[in-house]
């Protein structure tokens, strides 16, 4: 492995900006393809936002099983590569590749054929929203194979500390989304469908790059790779027991998400575009802050395998620092410039707003959206997955009785979204606790003498 990419030595901050601004970066690129989409359909009308914004519900539901290749790759490819066993990481890789393509085919395929049944779920009043979504949903569904491989191999690039190329990668994918976009819906006269088609092309380009990538960079993890080799059960046992407590996690947020969308969808289609667009602009916390908690897991799982807990203590301290900073950022952001945000996606005097009622209240709980992304994190980089997802679970269970019961005072539709901000705030600040209270039982030495270069680093940073 490039000593540049291992995070087991050297300054704590520099490693970790090394891993994770790369994979912010590919957040924001991913966050780009979503508000690509919505700045087009928008020029079309509210209806086309709405059918979008429904059908990417089912896309954040496969985000569930995605997650299984994906922790997989990043758990199991730090943590051997910490301890040394480079062939080992190899294997984990190989077999969250091939874990993603199977779930990804599995997915695709029940939402192609229960698509109607599924998008009937929502009891959408407009006859054309709902077709839409269905012909939006049938072609993004296509494409979920390629997520998920894709997803798997930037999980092993990220693990191994070099999260640019899969940035890189992303990028182009990127490049060929905002071109096919204002070309497929309106040159080609698709609308929906060519939004979804512009998708399902950047992630089969994206994926395509990656699979390259992974075989030929000369910065790879791997000098050999296969993506058809034999699966190994006992590598397969283990990421699954990694793994199903955060799909079991995504998997129940989205559907409990669903639910309250669905209260949302009761107070018509200027209420479901709100949520769209606003859930986008919010997607700055959780996107990103998503991809600086795959940074942490890259870091604290190499630096577990190699036993040094001083250095995981440290790293846990300064991602708390930077992370409630940025939340602050994004919460003065929607705070003040909702309405900006709204004229620039969907200038609808209604929608808007609506829009600005959203980002006031959802701004109370980017913070806690960060807190419990380092948490999480740092929970997942030394293969506890079970607590972050069982307070996950919990809180989103009182999200929805939150969301049903605000609803119905005289707040409405403010009530379904105020119940939504009110659990993230106890979901973070819940995870935040477990953490610090299982981190006293951590070893209070590293497990292997800390080379004089590493306290030089460690100095520098804190």
């Amino acid at each position: 492995m490039n000593q540049k990419y291992e995070l087991t030595s050297g300054g704590i901050l520099s490693k970790l900006l090394l891993v994770a601004l790369p994979i912010m970066g590919s957040q924001l690129v991913q966050m780009a393809y979503n508000l690509t989409d919505m700045f087009w359909l928008g020029r079309i009308d509210s209806a086309s936002v709405a059918a979008s914004g429904t059908a990417g519900l089912f896309m954040w539901l496969s985000m569930g099983l995605l997650l299984i290749g994906r922790m997989g790759a990043e758990i199991g490819v730090s943590q051997n590569l910490g301890k040394g066993s480079r062939d080992a990481a190899r294997v984990f890789s190989q077999n969250a590749v091939m874990t993603g393509a199977a779930l990804g085919v599995a997915f695709a395929a029940v939402l192609a054929v229960f698509r109607h049944s599924l998008v009937g779920f929502f009891n959408i009043q407009d006859l054309a929203v709902e077709a839409a979504t269905e012909k939006y949903l049938l072609i993004v569904s296509f494409g979920l194979p390629f997520a998920y491989v894709n997803s798997a191999i930037v999980g092993s690039f990220n693990a191994s500390g070099n999260s640019r190329t899969p940035f890189l990668a992303n990028i182009i994918g990127l490049a060929i989304n905002m071109i096919l976009d204002p070309l497929m819906i309106f040159a080609m006269d698709m609308g929906v469908a060519g939004a979804a088609t512009a998708t399902l092309a950047a992630q089969a380009i994206s994926c395509g790059v990656g699979m390259l990538a992974i075989k030929c960079d000369k910065n790879r993890p791997f000098a050999h790779y296969r993506f058809m080799s034999k699966p190994n059960i006992k590598t397969l046992r283990q990421i699954f027991l990694w793994s199903a407590p955060i799909a079991a996690e995504s998997a129940f947020f989205t559907l409990m998400a669903m639910i309250t969308s669905r209260f949302e969808a009761s107070f018509g289609t200027n209420a479901m575009a709100a949520g769209r667009i606003g859930s986008q602009v919010e997607s700055l916390t959780w996107l990103v802050g998503g991809g600086f908690g795959s940074a942490l897991i890259a870091f604290t799982g190499q630096n577990f395998g190699a036993g040094k807990w001083t250095r995981i203590r440290r790293c846990f301290k300064l991602s708390v620092f930077i992370m409630t900073l940025y939340g602050i950022g994004v919460t003065a952001l929607m705070f003040f410039g909702g309405e900006f945000a709204f004229n620039l996606f969907l200038p609808d005097p209604g929608v808007v707003r609506i829009g600005i009622g959203y980002m006031r209240i959802f701004a109370m709980c980017q913070v806690f959206f960060c807190l419990e992304g380092v948490a999480g994190s740092a929970f997942k980089g030394v293969g506890r997955t079970f607590p972050p997802s069982i307070v996950s679970i919990i809180a989103n269970i009182i999200r929805v009785f939150l969301a049903l019961a605000l609803s119905r005072s005289e707040l409405g539709l403010y009530g379904v979204w105020l119940g939504i901000s009110l659990s993230a705030v106890l979901r973070g600040t819940a995870a935040l606790i477990w953490y610090l209270i299982e981190a006293r039982g951590q070893p209070l030495a590293d497990e292997e003498t800390t080379s004089e270069s590493d306290q030089l680093g460690n100095a520098a940073v804190l």
